[in-house]
């Protein structure tokens, strides 16, 4: 068990619009998002005095404005009207915003803050999302770019397909996932895909990017951010919302060669390197939690982190989600804000957040009935994932 399980409190849950267009700067939804986190905490920003985040920019070749294609500690330092002294910070290269989340608790359990800012700002770039704009190829690249994995989608489409034909599963099992999320998101004010719905012809008859994954398979790029307010469990007794306890976090520390991470890792071993160290320092088994917030850049990753996690054997996921099990009122609702799919990619920051507003009982119309355990992950559990175990109960 983790000496630090249930000292922690996720108080505060903030959101800037979430949209297609990137008007205005980035630094200023990052600001908005980080007000309305403490806001909503029931805090000042005064009291603020530890900030964490990962700040990488989403893809390779893109943008380092700062405030504008990313927002790092430095601009919530220069443009947040937080403490006068802000006592500690960082920024995570490694293991995405959930491994921010888990420096900013030891920070606090340290006694190094009392109250820790977290947040991801994504950028919304124009034109064609992630295209390859070099005309160079250096190091591995040059056995990737030059044909045609430029781009996030071709490693993970040929992982997909490995996981297929390894576990002779069908593709059009996965419209049930993705469905699944489209109506959790109808039911998300702040999805990009609120008052759009989708049916599974919707989803079959979607135009390939990467064979087998079609654009329904792929996360929505939006502009915005998503912060969160973290504090002891001590001072969160004498905040006017309920908190989130951190039961246990988890980070891979699977070592790998770097050529065709996505395609060549093993997701059970890395994968399980974080859920194993989730339900050991947690004393939780799989069985206990009551909603899963899972990454989804691409849809597959789901089952990746389903398998990975123990919630089924190893290429059974693409089954396990069928029947009703993962839907709201299932046995494990997976995603219940629509995910990265449909409410919009914030590399797993919109999972933390649903899992905070689910075991404190403000997920409106989407709400788990006594919903106690909450899981979420993000990045893929084959590179640089991360994940977080939450309680109602510290």
């Amino acid at each position: 068990m983790w000496s630090g399980a249930g000292k922690v409190a996720l108080v505060g849950v903030g959101y800037s619009a979430l949209t297609r267009s990137s008007e205005g700067a980035l630094g200023a939804r990052a600001v908005e998002a980080a007000e309305n986190a403490v806001a909503g905490a029931g805090l000042r920003l005064t009291d603020i005095d530890g900030l964490a985040a990962f700040p990488e920019a989403p893809y390779r070749g893109a943008g380092s404005t700062d405030g504008i294609d990313l927002v790092s500690v430095e601009y919530l330092l220069r443009h947040l009207k937080a403490a006068p002294e802000i006592q500690w910070y960082a920024e995570i290269e490694m293991g995405m915003v959930l491994s921010a989340v888990a420096e900013a608790a030891n920070a606090l359990i340290a006694g190094a803050c009392t109250h820790a800012l977290v947040w991801r700002a994504l950028h919304q770039p124009g034109g064609a999302y992630g295209a390859v704009r070099t005309r160079y190829a250096a190091g591995e690249t040059q056995f990737l770019t030059p044909f045609g994995f430029g781009s996030s989608f071709q490693p993970h489409a040929f992982a997909y397909q490995r996981y297929l034909s390894l576990h002779g599963a069908e593709r059009e099992a996965m419209a049930t996932l993705v469905v699944s999320q489209r109506a959790n998101a109808n039911r998300n004010p702040r999805a990009h895909f609120r008052d759009q719905p989708m049916t599974r012809d919707d989803y079959l008859n979607a135009r390939m990017i990467a064979d087998p994954l079609c654009l329904f398979d792929c996360d929505i790029p939006v502009e915005g951010a998503v912060a969160v307010v973290l504090t002891t469990a001590e001072r969160a007794r004498d905040l006017p919302n309920p908190p989130a306890y951190l039961r246990a976090y988890g980070q891979n520390t699977v070592r790998r060669p770097n050529l065709m991470p996505y395609t060549m890792a093993d997701y059970m071993e890395s994968g399980a390197s974080i859920a194993g160290k989730l339900w050991e320092r947690s004393g939780l088994r799989p069985e206990d939690v009551d909603v899963a917030e899972l990454y989804d850049g691409f849809s597959p990753s789901v089952y990746y982190w389903l398998e990975s996690s123990g919630f089924c054997g190893r290429g059974e996921a693409w089954q396990f989600v069928q029947d009703g099990r993962i839907e709201l009122g299932g046995k494990l609702p997976v995603n219940t804000h629509g995910g990265a799919l449909s409410e919009g990619r914030l590399h797993g920051m919109g999972h933390l957040a649903e899992a905070v507003l689910q075991v404190t009982g403000r997920a409106a119309g989407r709400q788990v009935e006594d919903c106690r355990v909450a899981l979420a992950t993000a990045g893929s559990p084959m590179l640089r994932g991360s994940g977080v175990l939450l309680t109602s109960e510290p």
